[in-house]
């Protein structure tokens, strides 16, 4: 039978884990970490878990202590911090998973008998310096996955697609991918696919030569050449058009670009990362999308979780895009009431975090006091309802004239402002342009322009 060993400074929390894992093995445990060294000096161990946070003895120096006297010894770590950070500190100093407290306990005795499924596999890790990363808040367990998923993939080379619905932030995921992998030193180029119109896109990736087309006045090296070193992270690549689609894959395979107008090919050494709102295997399907370039850009895919999905992080969301607000707008606001913070978890928030984050900006902006309140809040999000209107429903209309009604009755709530009707649908106004003429929308007709 396994035998794990649990080091955490509680007691409570060790006599937990022995009843909750003794049908996996025989469960030791210690208070001390430093007992648990001279235990592991002398008893064999199959897995180890390890508190993050204990006061003689963090769970890190603990598995570092570990990872010299007993290096293919599986750990893994328990954190009541979810970010990141933590999960990247913790997986790549050697530990073969994370789990975040309060625990699921059916995940983790699932991650127990992963890690002493692959005992023989595990194996110290190089270490990742850096600084912390900002912007990324939750501790629900779809995003703690999102974490541990960073943190394995980010020392490699390989390519990433981010799937998630606008404002979920996809590209949050991939400067923390960058911001955690060797080549953090060199440029993070983000594209964004959609707002470059398609006679110009291929020149700004790939660059041009003098003279390739009208207005093309000197050479420009294009942003591969940019993020050459690096990574460039290209949003919305299913916008992009079949016939570049084909030049894409090229650089993907070839490892070199050919400016527009140019004979000589230049090699490139960038990590590619990707990310869409829509559903690529329906284009494949559909053949908007060429198949073996979306087999090339998807080798590793992270799946983030719309806003809706995880309400239990909204406190930790609004705590730090409130302080985030309060300093751009340089304003002494410094917590919501509970009667707003309800009204917030209630919301179903279409555009995800942006959306939330507009929100607050403008709560702050026009703040009289150091606590926000329900009155500081928009009227849709006090008055409004926490699903769809059943009137957008009620005739059971397809997706696409869902969409189309959606955006409409938002344009008219606001008036006809593009800017406020793009604020709350959780997008910039040149999408939002893009979305109004693709369902045949006129925002004139129904008020003023900005």
């Amino acid at each position: 039978m396994s035998r794990i060993l649990v080091v955490d400074d509680d007691a409570v929390t060790c006599r937990l884990l022995a009843e909750v894992l003794r049908s996996d093995g025989t469960v030791v445990w210690d208070i001390d970490p430093r007992a648990a060294l001279d235990r592991l000096r002398t008893e064999e161990v199959d897995l180890a878990i390890f508190d993050m946070q204990m006061p003689e003895m963090g769970g890190l120096d603990l598995l570092r202590r570990v990872r010299e006297r007993r290096p293919g010894l599986p750990v893994v770590i328990m954190t009541a911090f979810g970010s990141i950070d933590t999960a990247v500190d913790a997986i790549a100093s050697g530990a073969v998973d994370y789990v975040s407290k309060p625990m699921n306990l059916d995940e983790l005795r699932a991650t127990v008998r992963r890690a002493l499924g692959r005992k023989a596999e595990a194996q110290a890790a190089v270490p990742v310096q850096g600084d912390a990363v900002g912007g990324m808040v939750g501790r629900t367990p779809a995003m703690i996955e999102v974490y541990k998923t960073i943190a394995r993939v980010a020392a490699g080379p390989s390519t990433v697609l981010i799937l998630g619905e606008s404002g979920t932030g996809k590209e949050l995921v991939a400067r923390a991918i960058h911001d955690h992998s060797p080549r953090r030193s060199r440029p993070f180029v983000a594209v964004e696919c959609s707002a470059i119109p398609e006679s110009l896109l291929e020149s700004e990736l790939f660059g041009h030569v003098r003279g390739a087309f009208t207005g093309a006045v000197a050479d420009r090296p294009g942003l591969f050449a940019e993020a050459d070193g690096g990574t460039i992270f290209l949003d919305e690549i299913g916008d992009i058009t079949p016939g570049l689609q084909v030049k894409l894959l090229r650089v993907l395979q070839e490892h070199e670009v050919r400016p527009v107008g140019g004979s000589q090919l230049r090699p490139v050494d960038v990590r590619v990362l990707a990310a869409t709102n829509v559903d690529l295997t329906h284009a494949v399907a559909e053949g908007r999308f060429r198949s073996d370039l979306y087999y090339r850009v998807k080798v590793v895919t992270i799946a983030l979780p719309p806003l809706r999905d995880r309400r239990e992080d909204v406190p930790l969301l609004v705590d730090h895009l409130l302080k985030r607000a309060a300093r751009q707008c340089e304003k002494d606001v410094a917590g919501v009431s509970e009667a707003a913070l309800a009204v917030l978890r209630a919301y179903h928030w279409p555009g995800n975090i942006r959306e939330l984050g507009h929100v607050l900006e403008r709560a702050v902006a026009l703040a009289h006091g150091p606590v926000l309140g329900v009155e500081d809040l928009p009227a849709e999000l006090r008055g409004g309802p926490t699903t769809m209107p059943s009137d957008l429903l009620g005739d059971r209309p397809t997706l696409e004239a869902l969409k189309r009604r959606y955006i409409q009755r938002v344009l008219e709530e606001n008036g006809g402002n593009v800017s406020r009707a793009a604020a709350v649908l959780g997008v910039d106004r040149r999408s939002l342009y893009r979305m109004l003429e693709r369902h045949g929308i006129s925002h004139r007709s129904v008020g003023r322009e900005d």
